[in-house]
């Protein structure tokens, strides 16, 4: 599955209304174009002029003024031609930069489960490479394309205006000009849009193998990566040789139309000076207008590829801008913060189920552990009442609105996959809140216990993280995360695998970071140990996408259930934390101080 592709005609409605809310930009445009034509026609105009001034044996003083009227329209054109570019290519990237900012907003408001069923190649070769596509085609293509049309059109005007006869005699060549592209651009526009799709799939296999690097590496997996990439470069690169290939037939067929339009004028011509309709200087100055065509008529027929590969980009930027997104709810946040899921079933992929027909309740304020082993639908869950995810069936609900149409801030969710983005440290922690003072993000590293270790930085919360810059470890990213919870202050919390450095020396700390951050908050935890079942106010079991058990940890062992076997395996591998936790759980007081959240990337 991939991401939708826009027809030819949803790609040309969306640069129509572009170019209607650029009204006055457009006409600027096109009167320096327009100048610029004319500037180019008169000199040719004015030596048949002398042609004819010649053969009527003026003396060499005719050369003056048609010296000085060529020097006056080349710098008029000249500068005409500069204004034109540059006012096309302004256009051009203010048109391209709001479409470049709707694709990413589109791209960032999509659930998560359309790129992941998309692939994120797709996606980043079309703000990549389909970018980069039409941005070669605004700056350097669309200048040129838009000075041929205009000189082109004003070339016939003036043909016709020196007699009707040479007007359509030039206007023969359109046919086969016409021919020509209706040959190429049916052939040609399937081939550039395979190109593009080709490129992609490269993308997706090359994003892959860099993000799964050491997976790759721990099963020998280098060598089919490698022929798997090298297939895929091989079909981009075939086809874009039998692209060339049918350019360069195009080639041809272009130099046949202008072999046709200039001996037509030519015949033409000579018919009409024996006939005395014309003069010889006039029908020069046609066959000189037609012959000055050839290079931006041939330049505009041979940059088709380019703007082919322009609308075959166009159509995957426009087709991702087309997709329906959610919208953001507005509003109040309800007045309770009680999470349910009511009889919520979920499919990826439409035919194998994930979740049966799961209902639960998380009163406000309490603390949910769900565990269960690999593959028991955990993750989904959490992600349902998160709403990163949409079920197939049933709903999720807080307080009795349900998740998708809650306002922001309502519900937050903190998994492994934490990110740190490039730039000031305080600017990171400031993405839940933007407009969140110092003393506010302060206090949010307090809570976490991540302010020591932020105020060591070099230069404090103003030290640059992120690629490139200082590295966080694992665990203080994790907690930068939790920072920017706390921060944003969500009625209901969702925590998956967010303690995942649980298996690092400083397990315990994280734990009581994620215990701090969700205290006075609705939580549902997805434990990654079963000391944070044990910390959490009750623990529901899943298995195979279903609940198999529920209720408080103490129960459970007792009950001598699915929770009771996991928690004798635990205890045997980790005797030390097992005793730990039974002390904390044993007291509501040190329960509640030493509470956990858990995580786990996949069910």
């Amino acid at each position: 599955m991939t991401l939708p592709i826009a027809s030819s005609e949803e790609s040309r409605a969306w640069l129509r209304a572009e170019l209607r809310t650029r009204k006055a930009e457009v006409g600027y445009t096109l009167a320096a174009g327009v100048v610029a034509a004319v500037a180019t026609i008169i000199p040719v105009y004015v030596l048949g002029r002398l042609v004819d001034q010649v053969r009527d044996g003026a003396g060499a003083s005719a050369i003056i003024p048609i010296s000085l009227v060529i020097v006056v329209s080349a710098l008029i054109g000249g500068a005409a031609t500069g204004l034109s570019t540059y006012l096309v290519g302004r256009l051009g990237s203010r048109m391209l930069a709001d479409l470049r900012e709707s694709t990413v907003a589109t791209a960032l408001r999509l659930p998560a489960l359309v790129l992941d069923r998309a692939g994120r190649g797709d996606l980043l070769s079309r703000v990549g490479a389909d970018i980069a596509a039409i941005g070669k085609a605004v700056s350097e293509v669309l200048p040129q394309v838009i000075s041929a049309v205009l000189l082109g059109l004003l070339s016939l005007v003036a043909m016709a205006g020196i007699d009707w006869r040479l007007g359509l005699a030039g206007a023969v060549a359109v046919p086969f000009y016409v021919f020509a592209l209706r040959w190429y651009l049916p052939k040609a526009a399937p081939r550039y849009a395979q190109e593009r799709a080709a490129v992609a799939e490269r993308s997706q296999l090359l994003v892959e193998s860099m993000q799964g690097l050491r997976t790759v590496h721990a099963y020998r997996l280098e060598d089919r990566h490698q022929a798997d990439i090298a297939t895929a470069s091989a079909k981009a690169r075939d086809i874009s040789v039998n692209v060339f290939i049918l350019f360069t037939r195009f080639g041809a067929r272009i130099n046949r139309a202008e072999f046709f339009g200039l001996a037509v004028i030519l015949v033409t011509g000579f018919w009409l000076v024996r006939n005395g309709t014309v003069t010889v200087g006039e029908t020069s100055a046609a066959a000189l207008l037609f012959h000055r065509l050839f290079n931006p008529v041939a330049m505009l027929m041979f940059t088709f590829d380019d703007v082919q590969a322009a609308g075959a980009s166009l159509g995957r930027l426009v087709g991702v801008v087309r997709m329906d997104v959610p919208a953001v709810p507005s509003g109040d946040r309800p007045a309770g913060s009680a999470l349910t899921l009511d009889k919520v079933s979920f499919s990826y992929d439409g035919i194998t189920p994930v979740l049966h027909e799961v209902s639960l309740r998380v009163e406000p304020g309490e603390r949910v552990a769900l565990v269960g082993s690999t593959g028991a639908g955990k993750t989904t869950a959490a992600s349902i009442a998160a709403g990163i995810l949409r079920p197939s069936q049933g709903s999720a609900y807080v307080d009795g609105v349900p998740v998708p149409d809650l306002p922001p801030r309502t519900v937050a969710i903190v998994s492994q996959e934490t990110h740190v983005f490039a730039g000031p440290l305080l600017e990171d922690l400031r993405l839940a809140r933007p407009g969140a003072t110092t003393e506010e993000a302060l206090a949010a590293l307090s809570r976490v216990g991540a302010l020591t270790w932020a105020q060591a930085l070099p230069e404090g919360l103003d030290t640059l993280v992120g690629d490139g810059e200082h590295e966080l470890t694992a665990a203080q990213a994790q907690q930068l995360a939790l920072a920017r919870l706390v921060l944003l202050d969500p009625a209901v919390a969702v925590l998956d695998e967010a303690t995942a450095e649980a298996g690092s020396a400083g397990a315990r700390d994280l734990e009581d970071s994620a215990a701090a951050a969700l205290e006075g908050r609705t939580a549902l935890v997805v434990a990654h140990r079963l000391t944070q079942a044990a910390a959490a106010d009750r623990v529901i079991v899943m298995e195979h996408g279903s609940i198999v058990e529920s209720g408080p940890h103490e129960e459970l062992v007792a009950a001598g259930g699915w929770y009771a076997g996991l928690w004798a395996a635990w205890s045997a591998r980790t005797p030390a934390a097992a005793s730990a936790a039974g002390s904390a759980s044993a007291s509501p007081a040190s329960a509640s101080g030493s509470g956990s959240a858990g995580s786990s990337a996949g069910d």
